[in-house]
């Protein structure tokens, strides 16, 4: 018998926990510093309702109705044998996203799990084992990679109820809690609210800017995992009797707190770190070292602050591995779906067999990383996601039909059908969603 999430709470918390990742936590407050700050999170914000929303309520409600993984959900809503082998192709390409996307998301977190144990082994006064954790050398790259590998592995294969849900709902409040800490403590710190102002007060001379715009719409996409088949996952473990538009609005709503906190946080400690001395931005005004910046601003900002802050250190660096375990298990989960529903055998062993091949990849990606690493980002979430993102579009709005996504939103939710609002909203994502991801498959090729 098909697993269901328990309930709607263990639903919204390990959906938000797919969608938080280290795009939340350091994407968007980069993309904000790099974005005019307060302009680009008015932009953001307009554009998660705007995009992002609309799409989650449609991957959920295929993910619902086809109550089986990507590739057998989609190819439900065709009618014929030609538009089912259709729908095929796209789940396919679907579940290939989270794959790829996890085979170099572990390394990053690998990363992470490394600078957390820095922070252990700096506070007992172990200075050789801190220094080749803090060092990006290729051992230290593939024994960590495989660390979050394991971890990952462990939550998925005790299923849906008593591993993805049990552990969701446990660490996604943790994320928070640890979030507010930190935020309070950058606060009292000389320079934060500069950083403060800058995010919160908009240049709205800004605002319209098409490069923003574009950047803007890009993160809102990729924020809540669209085309990356997590969310129609867990879609097809809720319940008929749970709203799909008032969970989708809650788990956007945590995702976009999630960015927000972050930039709250994230934003301010850089100024404080300007204040002490760390370069963060070049002459012409753009973000020195975007990418690494978490490695390099951070450590640097809790050097400053004495014996604090390797407290400072050690939480900032398990709240981004819980935002990097909650969104792997998500990865992790669609290929094991397919394979276990597919082939019938056990969760566990699928698991493992999976996890281990998806490893070795990310073994390979290390040992070749200058060639491989950026591919394998550019392939996955520039060109492969939005593409799968737009055919979930024209699956949903118009193979499946209007008449029978409005069936599937109104299950859970009868109140629906007197709505003039969620009447209309099919025919939005049939019409205006695909057009806005036009644009965000254009800037990114």
């Amino acid at each position: 018998m098909r697993e269901h999430f328990g309930s709607r709470f263990g639903f919204i918390m390990a959906a938000a926990g797919a969608a938080v990742g280290l795009g939340n936590i350091w994407g968007f407050p980069t993309q904000a510093a790099s974005n005019g700050g307060g302009a680009f999170l008015i932009a953001y914000l307009v554009l998660v309702l705007a995009l992002a929303f609309p799409m989650l309520v449609m991957e959920v409600a295929i993910g619902r109705f086809g109550q089986a993984n990507p590739v057998d959900s989609v190819r439900k809503l065709g009618r014929g044998r030609g538009q089912q082998t259709m729908a095929s192709l796209v789940g396919y390409a679907g579940m290939l996203v989270p794959s790829l996307v996890l085979s170099f998301y572990a390394i990053v977190a690998g990363w992470l799990l490394a600078f957390l144990a820095a922070s252990l082994t700096r506070m007992l006064g172990w200075d050789a084992a801190t220094a080749w954790l803090q060092a990006f050398g290729l051992g230290r790259n593939i024994v960590w990679t495989l660390v979050f590998y394991l971890l990952t592995i462990l939550v998925v294969q005790a299923g849906v109820r008593k591993g993805i849900e049990r552990w969701s709902a446990r660490l996604m409040p943790a994320l928070f809690v640890l979030f507010l800490l930190l935020f309070f403590y950058i606060l009292t710190q000389d320079g934060a609210m500069a950083g403060l102002r800058h995010y919160l007060v908009p240049d709205f001379g800004k605002v319209m800017d098409p490069d923003l715009l574009i950047s803007a719409m890009g993160q809102a996409f990729f924020s809540l995992t669209i085309g990356g088949c997590s969310m129609l996952m867990y879609g097809s473990y809720l319940s008929k009797q749970e709203s799909i538009p008032n969970t989708a609005f809650q788990v956007t709503l945590i995702d976009t707190g999630v960015a927000f906190l972050a930039g709250l946080v994230i934003l301010p400690a850089m100024f404080v770190a300007m204040n002490n001395g760390v370069t963060i931005y070049a002459e012409d005004g753009s973000l020195l070292s975007a990418d690494t910046l978490v490695f390099v601003v951070l450590p640097a900002l809790f050097d400053t602050m004495g014996p604090v802050g390797l407290v400072m250190a050690l939480v900032f660096f398990v709240l981004m591995g819980i935002a990097a375990l909650t969104s792997s298990i998500s990865m992790l989960e669609v290929p094991v779906s397919y394979a276990t529903e597919r082939f019938q055998a056990s969760r566990p062993r699928m698991t493992w067999l999976l996890g281990s091949v998806l490893a070795l990849f990310s073994v390979v990606i290390c040992l070749n990383f200058g060639a491989l690493f950026g591919f394998v980002i550019r392939l996955s979430t520039q060109n492969i996601q939005p593409l799968v993102g737009l055919g979930f579009c024209l699956l949903g709005g118009w193979m499946w039909g209007r008449a029978k996504l409005f069936e599937e939103l109104v299950q859970g939710s009868p109140a629906l059908a007197s709505s003039l609002f969620w009447r209309i909203w099919p025919w939005y994502v049939r019409l205006v969603c695909p057009l806005l991801v036009l644009l965000v498959i254009g800037a990114s090729w």
